[in-house]
């Protein structure tokens, strides 16, 4: 199976919109029925939507709902408790209305003509852009982000992504930063648009307007969706330089070197918590990882503490201490001197070579 999704915006009316918002509900509804249940009597998903399926027939409103949304929503709780009882998260909480709005339904009733999707009981729904893809849809997922609706269609597209010949084209480090999202080899510098740090009198004065409604009250609601929008805004803007930086280097490389970054240990740092945190480099890392892999473009992580900053790359000498005001890169040892963001790709680009270099005289 070759899986590809596409997220997909829409053009949702006033009825559609709290029609999706019901789903949504029901679906949260459901899980927390289960995960109830469960708590008493631990048991299989599937024992717990027949236990489920049996107390809906006494609730009247759940009967116009999506019955779908309810299913999906108690699977999901399954997935939850098999991750947890492998040890790879906490036990499943109780899901709050604040929280994230979804539901999936029934991917066989779903159909798609051009620029718009006919989804169950909610009939024909404009989209912002077509489906990429064709083949067999094998998972429908309806969610809500701040103002707008979106639709997310995975499908089988039937053959796997063939890898792209990369002959002829170069091995790249990447350095990734602060005040530069990603900095190559070659010297070329991506932007980081710390979209955070532009808004942020703005969302400070949207954040102390919201602290002084009444709490719960149709104006709380309303100036609550503001805020919202500009969280949205933030986060449109950070995802945009991510995708267009990550598909530029996977395009133009044929072995990508990358840091291994430790997110959460950075973060301890109070100083660069908060430029971190709008630098989501870790989340560009993710992107990058996932479109060279498509690819078929072997990426290379650096050791976790492979000081790429503090060695020459020309004569490989390794400073003891360099300090992050210190810009340019200057080697006691032989003179060298460059910036510093592309003497550590540099670094990373050395590595990834002696790497493919290795591979090669192995025959792979």
């Amino acid at each position: 199976m070759a899986l590809q999704s596409h997220k997909i915006a829409l053009y949702a009316t006033d009825a559609q919109r709290s029609w999706f918002a019901q789903q949504c509900g029901y679906a949260r509804f459901a899980y927390n029925y289960a995960l109830s249940a469960f708590k008493e009597s631990p048991r299989h998903w599937k024992e717990l939507n027949k236990l489920f399926n049996a107390a809906k027939r006494d609730i009247e409103w759940t009967g116009d709902m999506d019955q779908r949304a309810a299913l999906f929503g108690i699977k999901n709780l399954g997935d939850a408790i098999s991750r947890w009882r492998s040890g790879q998260n906490n036990f499943p909480k109780y899901k709050k209305r604040s929280h994230h709005q979804s539901y999936s339904t029934d991917p066989s009733s779903v159909r798609i003509e051009s620029n718009r999707v006919k989804l169950p009981k909610s009939g024909w729904v404009g989209m912002f852009e077509a489906l990429r893809f064709v083949g067999e849809i094998i998972k429908v997922t309806v969610s809500r982000r701040a103002h707008r609706w979106f639709v997310s269609i995975t499908v089988d597209t039937g053959t796997p992504n063939a890898p792209r010949d990369t002959r002829g084209l170069p091995v790249i480090g990447v350095d990734v930063g602060i005040n530069t999202l990603a900095t190559l080899d070659n010297g070329k510098k991506y932007e980081n648009r710390r979209p955070l740090k532009r808004y942020e009198r703005k969302l400070k004065r949207e954040q102390r307007k919201l602290s002084k409604k009444v709490f719960l009250s149709n104006n709380w609601y309303k100036q609550k969706r503001r805020v919202e929008r500009i969280h949205y805004r933030i986060a449109c803007l950070r995802e945009d330089a991510h995708h267009k930086a990550s598909t530029d280097i996977v395009k133009n490389a044929r072995c990508i070197c990358v840091e291994t970054l430790k997110v959460r240990n950075l973060l301890k740092n109070k100083r660069l918590a908060k430029a971190l945190s709008d630098s989501a480099l870790g989340d560009f890392l993710s992107k990058l990882k996932a479109k060279a892999e498509v690819l078929g473009i072997p990426i290379i992580e650096a050791p976790q503490f492979f000081a790429s900053s503090k060695t020459c790359s020309r004569c490989g000498q390794k400073k003891e201490e360099l300090s992050l005001a210190e810009r340019q890169y200057h080697c006691q040892v032989c003179g060298f001197t460059a910036d510093r963001d592309i003497n550590a790709a540099i670094n990373l680009q050395h590595l990834a070579a002696g790497h493919a270099e290795s591979q090669n005289a192995c025959g792979v």
